[in-house]
């Protein structure tokens, strides 16, 4: 007993269980450090990524509505450049990706940490230790939920959104914390290795024991079976690959057959609407009777309501937009050509303005009945760009029944999502 009070219990909290020479200030200093600069920019690309969902515009577009002050950097979604969203998504993702095996090592290295005994010694270390399982548990979860959102796995408990978001609050908290509090050792850590000779890392090969009084390095440390550069290196290959299988869905071209992971396929499928698809007909639950020649188009404004069958609309003034589909998930298409109406031009016939005279924003629905993202509201921005269409055709043939026929929308740099399919309601003003 009074072993096991001094020293912990058998097991993973006596230091003596911890015996890999590889651990120490110097390796997880390192991880940690990639790690810093690269969940900065996943964090970053994140925020944006909810910021393009204009959630403050209109409830159908807020998949946070309790986010309270974590809003408080929103700001209205720009239409340029057109692959704002494809470059911010698409890195978003990637980057998380290509992370994992970093953040594998780095929890692989301080592990010994996890058991420190006694578990607390002091109020700052209390502090630490609470961080630190916020820390782990958050990163877990965030890359865990990301993964499994890109994969189309919803095994986690309730809406990916809120889950997501709320999360990457609680893990950048604790990183926060994690940072001020350890930033100092892993100054310290990174100096010595500059002061030191020009080949391995202090203590590779002959780690003394008792090592820095970090707790991480072994007290009695097994035979090295691998130097520290190769534990790099056997990371930064793990990242390589993974990247090599992720990219491509991002970046599209030649790449894009390398996209081993890809949800959505790897390649263009045959004919002008053999690109990627998100939501099928038949996953919605949409008949063929919902969009077939009964189906009508319905425009609201200021100045009343009017209603279009297909051919009307194709009567009318036809305009050309290249422009990708970017999705969450990270995949996306390249610029497709897509021809229909302007959202501009539907506007002045319903005489819908705002109090400048110009376009307002626009409550876009869809034949869809159930299900998310159904509707969307589209800022005034949105609308005027020449480039928002109401499509009709993509690739000069009329789009396919998953593809959104009769009609769908498609705005420059909008999220996939809100590029609403099966269009049977555009109502311009009055959004709240």
């Amino acid at each position: 007993m009074r072993a096991a009070l001094l020293q912990g219990p058998p097991g993973p909290a006596r230091a003596r269980f911890w015996r890999s020479p590889l651990r120490g200030p110097w390796l997880t200093s390192v991880f940690g450090v990639v790690l810093l600069a690269g969940i900065a920019v996943v964090f970053t690309t994140g925020l944006l990524s909810y910021a393009a969902y204009n959630p403050d515009l209109a409830a159908v577009n807020d998949t946070t509505p309790d986010k309270g002050l974590l809003g408080f950097y929103l700001f209205d979604w720009p239409t340029s450049p057109y692959w704002l969203y494809r470059l911010t998504q698409g890195l978003h993702v990637t980057l998380g990706v290509v992370l994992v095996p970093v953040l594998l090592a780095k929890l692989w290295s301080v592990i010994p940490k996890l058991f420190t005994w006694p578990p607390v010694r002091s109020a700052a270390h209390a502090l630490e230790r609470i961080s630190l399982l916020l820390l782990v548990g958050g990163a877990v979860f965030q890359f865990a939920t990301g993964l499994l959102n890109v994969q189309l796995t919803y095994l986690f408990p309730g809406s990916f959104y809120p889950l997501h978001f709320y999360g990457a609050w609680v893990f950048i908290s604790a990183l926060v914390v994690h940072v001020a509090l350890r930033m100092r050792v892993v100054v310290a850590a990174l100096g010595r290795r500059r002061a030191g000779r020009a080949g391995e890392p202090p203590a590779a090969a002959h780690p003394s024991p008792g090592g820095s009084g970090t707790g991480l390095e072994a007290t009695r440390p097994a035979p090295p079976t691998l130097s520290r550069r190769g534990a790099l290196g056997l990371v930064g290959l793990g990242s390589l690959t993974l990247f090599a299988v992720t990219a491509g869905q991002s970046i599209g071209g030649p790449l894009r057959v390398t996209a081993l992971l890809a949800p959505r396929g790897r390649g263009p499928g045959p004919g002008p609407n053999g690109f990627q698809v998100n939501k099928t007909t038949a996953a919605v639950g949409i008949s063929a009777s919902d969009i077939g020649p009964d189906w009508r188009l319905t425009v609201r404004g200021d100045g009343g309501e009017r209603v279009f069958s297909r051919p009307e609309l194709l009567e009318m003034a036809q305009f050309s937009a290249a422009l990708p589909i970017a999705c969450v998930e990270g995949w996306s298409t390249t610029d497709q050509q897509w021809s229909g109406i302007r959202l501009a031009d539907l506007a002045a016939l319903v005489d819908a303005a705002a109090d400048d005279g110009r376009a307002p924003g626009v409550m876009v629905e869809s034949v869809q009945q159930e299900g998310a993202f159904r509707a969307a509201a589209l800022r005034a921005n949105q609308v005027r760009d020449p480039r928002s269409l109401l499509a009709l055709r993509v690739n000069g043939a009329d789009l396919s029944a998953d593809h959104g026929f009769p009609a769908r929308v498609i705005v420059p740099a909008n999220p996939g999502v809100h590029n609403t399919k099966w269009v049977e309601r555009l109502t311009f003003g009055g959004l709240t």
